[in-house]
């Protein structure tokens, strides 16, 4: 079994026939406005999971879906039917559209548990936080606070998926919750970047989840990105972190971009 991380809360998880995509969002880097996940390995993917509509999760979700026939697996506020149609929001539109016209989309909420070709998969709550934005090299600072008609954390959900013999969480961008107490699955990729931008959790915050949460192997996402023209929007001390979860008496793996473990 193969982990492999390509930055943000972007990764592939493949066991046998089974390759499990986590957020094809886009590169926000403005010198690599590119799909986060490489498109030679779309075809591949057998699952597509959204944790929710931001474009750093969400911009190729389309795209990969074409290419690899794969299911796609979200928060019931990115889908609306209407009629016998289903419908998507649309990864590059403006605002809330559902614009996208796709059937093989099953949605997931809180608590509830669904199958999907062989995948037992697992609704968690995740609550994306407010985000800061810097216009005009700071002269302009706009605060996006998940709500009503707002985009920002749309859908938001995480996910409890099986995969061979290993149990996986992904909380996708969110502040701490205390009802993930005893998930105990075998991997967490926990969100740890939000010491600034307070979109998800900081280092001290994210510790505490590991606490609740349990796990035997912890990989930390989503910290020390880049977005549009900054190098480092959300700065994290992340061998602060790790020698944190190891006196835990838990393991840490530190990855970056295109890096990949065996599980």
């Amino acid at each position: 079994m193969k982990l492999k991380f390509f930055s943000y809360n972007t990764f592939l998880i493949e066991h046998s026939d089974t390759r499990i995509a986590i957020d094809p969002g886009l590169n926000l880097w403005i010198g690599k406005l590119d799909s986060l996940i490489p498109r030679s390995e779309w075809a591949g993917i057998t699952h597509i999971l959204v944790t929710h509509g931001d474009p750093d999760h969400y911009w190729h979700i389309d795209r990969v879906a074409e290419i690899s026939k794969a299911p796609v697996v979200c928060g019931k506020a990115l889908v609306k039917t209407r009629g016998d149609s289903t419908f998507l929001l649309g990864p590059r539109k403006r605002g809330i559209q559902y614009s996208m016209k796709f059937d093989n989309v099953y949605t997931v909420d809180v608590g509830e548990t669904i199958e999907v070709d062989g995948v037992k998969i697992q609704g968690l709550k995740s609550v994306h936080g407010p985000l800061v934005v810097n216009f005009l090299f700071g002269l302009v600072r706009r605060e996006f606070v998940p709500g009503p008609g707002e985009r920002i954390g749309l859908g938001g959900i995480g996910f409890k998926f099986t995969v061979g013999e290993r149990t996986f969480v992904n909380l996708g961008d969110t502040l701490l919750q205390k009802e993930w107490e005893g998930l105990k699955p075998d991997i967490l990729m926990i969100p740890i970047g939000g010491r600034i931008a307070k979109n998800t959790m900081n280092e001290t915050e994210a510790l505490e989840a590991v606490q609740l949460i349990s796990p035997k192997i912890v990989i930390p996402c989503h910290y020390n990105e880049a977005f549009l023209w900054k190098r480092n929007c959300n700065p994290t001390d992340d061998q602060f972190f790790k020698k944190q979860v190891e006196d835990m008496g838990m393991e840490c793996k530190i990855m970056g971009y295109g890096d990949e473990i065996v599980l």
